[in-house]
């Protein structure tokens, strides 16, 4: 892998950008319900995703990165945290590494773009399924009418052509 040297950037830098996003997820209108959540809870999720990031990126399959954030989301929907300002937190905490990473990072050569450009793509990919499976925790979470929901997914399951269907593309 080429540009690794931006993800040991966040890597060292994971205790300021999460208190960083901590600060931006508790200011913004849009994720007001973030405000319920201990300030200490908020960065320590953050610190340990931005301090193993390339663990993240390089050695987690789609199966731990699914897990890891159905599991926050169903957290954060017992917590009062509404659905679509979970996921405009992603966004944001996307954003705010993007920021960081526009700061901070310059390129020496073109090798080094071509490096950077791939952990960009990677960072991409990563909040992509961050997001995809904090909506399918948050929804596995909140209860459901059994009537409707199992007519739903007889429903969906008749109109969906498995053998077409890839959701999310493979990181690697």
């Amino acid at each position: 892998m080429l540009g690794l040297k931006p993800v040991h950037l966040i890597e060292k830098h994971s205790e300021e950008l999460a208190f960083g996003l901590t600060q931006e997820l508790r200011t913004s209108e849009r994720t007001s319900d973030f405000k319920k959540i201990p300030r200490d809870e908020l960065q320590l999720a953050a610190v340990q995703v931005y301090r193993n990031l390339e663990e993240w990126l390089l050695q987690k399959k789609e199966d731990d990165i699914g897990k890891r954030f159905r599991t926050i989301a169903a957290r954060r929907a017992a917590q009062g945290v509404r659905l679509p300002q979970l996921v405009w937190a992603l966004v944001i905490s996307r954003n705010h590494l993007w920021r960081f990473l526009q700061r901070e990072c310059f390129a020496d050569s073109i090798l080094e773009v071509v490096g950077e450009l791939e952990v960009l793509q990677m960072l991409n990919q990563f909040f992509d399924r961050a997001i995809y499976y904090a909506i399918v925790g948050h929804e596995e979470s909140v209860p459901h009418d059994d009537a409707a929901h199992s007519d739903n997914k007889r429903r969906s399951a008749l109109t969906v052509d498995r053998d077409c269907m890839n959701p999310l593309p493979t990181i690697r």
